[in-house]
């Protein structure tokens, strides 16, 4: 079973990747494939952060 990213895990990867993308360290094969990866991590920080806020919302509905 894989082990779930952690949301500091995929910003700091996805922070990379694009320090690479600005850089111009990626030829168009790599250029490629970093996006599909840059795509995944977009998703889960975006999903980590709905659902962090969805707990907020919930705990302060509660007090």
């Amino acid at each position: 079973m894989k082990e779930e990213q952690k949301y500091e895990q995929a910003f700091r990867e996805l922070q990379e990747i694009v320090h690479k993308m600005e850089s111009d360290e990626l030829d168009i094969d790599q250029m490629s494939e970093q996006l599909k990866r840059a795509q995944t991590l977009i998703k889960v920080c975006k999903d980590k952060l709905t659902k962090a806020d969805e707990d907020i919302k919930l705990i302060l509905k509660e007090e």
